[in-house]
């Protein structure tokens, strides 16, 4: 304290002030290294349960932390897995967690012997399997079972009674808490105008999961039911990165799809939110999409077709074989994705839909009341000449009004329908090349402005344009993570989402090819020929760029946002 010399009362009390605060942090620290020693000793007598009261006790921000995964690795080093697994739970810091669960699995299931801790999983598991079976929380039930210092209890009637004593380790009161009416946790399957789903929370409930050997439950997969990502909420008091929007109960539909039960849509996938969160946390930018493109040489075969077709009329009874000649003639298209694995459901969800459309754009599927196809849209007057044979260039892109936050920017909305269909008129050279114009003729615009109009309906039609929008609501909301820098304000590392080896998503064989979608119409005896190319671009990077953001005057966005969470238990991840 040599800084401090000097006299008089005010450098007397600063040198007394700074006496005490370096006292108090000598004493804070012999604290914390007698209550790790402490531990410790618990631990090498095998005794779990005051180790693991302690650790819970310890002071700082981090110790806690890290006596818990000592207590962790302990208690899996003894056999007792299933504990070691709630005791990571614990852990807030994901990459602490990480850690310790790395420890723990580098474990032997069956433990070194010797241990003075009872085999409670064993247990456990004979009577959650044997004792109506549906009723646990493990398969979305009421009830729950965890170990006691001195038994085992089971929630919340009661079915096994412990011995009486006192609860030091904290379960009891969690388990109370947890089991209060109006928790808003309780059934994913009801609908809520407004869930909330922590993606923290939700990475370590999947953590710990796959560290136990278990899949992931349904509700997991589906994001509790949530159909559509209309608000992100950040809470850095409790540490939750919040994705928010309406939700309900899901069953699985035709064509592999889970949706909703009352409104049809599908629910936002958890594989597909990895895959946009990996892309748009690890990449140079946001952008991802697909392209489906005829072949060079397959246009120029179709061009020489039509050339030679002209000079001969189609015999009568012979469309069918010249339609066949013609489709001969064009081949497939090639496919292209960037930006995503071509291997992810989130790639095969942009080329089917894009796919899709087209067949729609050339009346090879059914449109809705106010969409038709680009050959029906042709009304040439007689005498008039039909449009020359273009490729029309169809694309699917982001139309959100805005993006918009709270004040504090701890809440944002997405706002829009998400996508709409732009049109372009690309011309057709002999050799086959697509020569672009930047244009598009009236029809081709026609198609593509009611295709946006009537997007709603169609989604409730052909629900693969609703998995595109959940696409992109997703990649916007990722987008936003990535400006706003929100992992940071909540100490979230991504350390299970974003590592592949440790959470992997569903492969499957990548879209290399597809029928070139092509159609005609006879107008005045004339064949009008019509083929299709484009794709998919998704880039929410402007849409989050500085000063881009629009700010909420109202505080509309801090209400919907409302309180952090508080008394979850440790393995919930959503709430109403």
């Amino acid at each position: 304290m040599e800084c401090l010399r000097g006299s008089g009362p005010l450098l007397r009390g600063l040198q007394a002030a700074v006496f005490w605060v370096l006292a108090w942090a000598a004493v804070a620290g012999s604290v914390a290294v007698a209550q790790e020693a402490e531990v410790r000793a618990h631990l090498a007598a095998g005794e779990f349960a005051p180790a693991l009261a302690l650790a819970r006790q310890a002071p700082g921000a981090r110790q806690p932390d890290t006596l818990l995964a000592e207590v962790a690795a302990a208690q899996a080093s003894s056999g007792a897995r299933e504990a070691s697994l709630r005791t990571a739970a614990e852990i807030s810091d994901d990459r602490t967690r990480t850690a310790a669960l790395g420890r723990v699995a580098g474990q032997p299931w069956g433990g070194r012997g010797g241990a003075a801790q009872a085999d409670f999983d064993s247990l456990i598991e004979l009577i959650t399997s044997t004792v109506n079976p549906q009723t646990w929380d493990q398969v979305g039930g009421p009830g729950s079972i965890a170990p006691f210092p001195t038994g085992v209890y089971i929630d919340p009637a009661g079915v096994l009674q412990p011995l009486l004593g006192q609860d030091t380790t904290g379960q009891l009161a969690a388990l109370r808490r947890a089991s209060l009416p109006g928790a808003g946790h309780a059934d994913a399957r009801r609908s809520a105008p407004l869930r909330k789903i922590s993606l923290p929370r939700l990475e370590r409930a999947a953590q710990l999961r796959l560290a136990a050997g278990k899949p992931l439950t349904e509700a997991m997969r589906v994001l509790a039911g949530l159909q559509r990502v209309q608000y992100v909420f950040v809470y850095p008091e409790s540490g939750d990165l919040v994705l928010a929007g309406p939700a309900g109960d899901w069953q699985w539909a035709s064509e592999n799809r889970i949706v909703n039960t009352e409104t049809g849509l599908p629910v936002v996938r958890l594989d597909d939110l990895v895959v946009v969160l990996r892309h748009t946390m690890t990449s140079a930018d946001a952008k991802f999409g697909c392209l489906i493109a005829p072949r060079q040489e397959a246009l120029a075969r179709t061009q020489a077709f039509l050339n030679e077709s002209a000079k001969t009329s189609i015999p009568v009874g012979g469309r069918a074989r010249w339609l066949e000649q013609l489709r001969a003639s064009v081949g497939a298209q090639d496919i292209e994705v960037y930006g995503l694995d071509p291997r992810t459901r989130a790639a095969r969800v942009m080329v089917e839909a894009d796919y899709r459309m087209k067949l729609v754009g050339m009346g090879l599927e059914e449109g809705v009341p106010g969409v038709r196809s680009y050959l029906d849209l042709i009304d040439v007057p007689r005498g008039e000449a039909p449009p020359p044979m273009d490729i029309l260039r169809w694309w699917f892109t982001l139309n959100y009004d805005a993006v918009v936050t709270a004040k504090e920017r701890n809440a944002f909305e997405l706002r829009g329908q998400a996508l709409e269909v732009l049109s372009e008129n690309e011309k057709l050279a002999a050799d086959g090349r697509r020569i672009p114009t930047g244009r598009s003729e009236e029809l081709n615009r026609q198609f593509a402005r009611s295709f946006t109009q009537h997007f709603d309906a169609l989604c409730r039609k052909y629900p693969i344009y609703a998995e595109l929008r959940n696409l992109c609501d997703l990649a916007l909301a990722c987008a936003l993570m990535r400006e706003e820098k929100l992992p940071e304000q909540v100490g979230w590392h991504m350390t299970c989402f974003g590592d592949e080896e440790a959470f992997a998503v569903e492969l499957g064989p990548a879209p290399r090819e597809v029928d070139t979608v092509i159609n005609h119409r006879v107008v005045h005896r004339i064949h009008v020929v019509a083929g299709v190319s484009g794709g998919v671009r998704i880039d929410p990077t402007p849409l989050v760029a500085a000063g881009a953001v629009q700010v909420d005057r109202y505080g509309e966005l801090r209400e919907r946002r409302a309180a952090a969470p508080r008394e979850l238990p440790v393995d919930a991840w959503w709430w109403d």
